[in-house]
C-alpha cells in the first residue's frame, strides 16, 4: 500500500491531470472528517456519462469512505473538472465489471493487488 501511495500515485496523478493517462481519472472527494478536498487517481471505464471504477481496497479505501459520506464528487475529464455523483454498488460483481473495461492488464493488476474489490458508479453531470 505504501509503495502505491508514495511511489506510484504521485506521477500517475500528474500524468492523469495532464490528460496523458486515458484510462485513469482524478476523482475529487470531500474529506469525511476534515472537509478538505481530496484527489485520487482511479482506473475507470467510461460509458457515456457514467464512469465505472473497481476499488481495489473496497470500503477500506479513503476515497470510498469519503464518497460514502458525501456522494457529490468532481472528476477531471479531458482537462476540465465536472460535477458528478458517486454510488457504491455492493451488489455488483466487481470481477465481472472489470471484464467490461476491455483492458486485461488493468484487470489482472486489480485482481492481483486488490483485497476487497468493490464497484463504484460515478454519474457525470452534463
Amino acid at each position: 500500500m505504501r509503495f502505491q501511495r508514495y511511489v506510484l500515485n504521485p506521477p500517475m496523478k500528474a500524468l492523469t491531470c495532464l490528460g496523458l493517462s486515458p484510462r485513469h481519472v482524478l476523482v475529487e472527494t470531500t474529506g469525511r472528517v476534515s472537509g478538505k478536498r481530496r484527489r485520487t487517481v482511479v482506473g475507470a471505464h467510461r460509458a457515456g456519462d457514467t464512469l465505472w471504477v473497481v476499488a481495489e481496497q473496497g470500503r477500506h479505501a479513503g476515497y470510498v469512505r469519503n464518497l460514502a459520506a458525501t456522494p457529490a464528487v468532481r472528476v477531471r475529464l479531458r482537462g476540465r473538472w465536472r460535477d458528478a455523483s458517486a454510488a457504491i454498488l455492493d451488489d455488483d460483481d466487481p470481477v465481472a465489471r472489470l471484464e467490461t473495461f476491455g483492458d486485461e492488464k488493468h484487470a489482472a493488476l486489480v485482481r492481483k493487488f486488490g483485497t476487497s474489490l468493490l464497484t463504484i458508479r460515478i454519474d457525470v453531470q452534463r
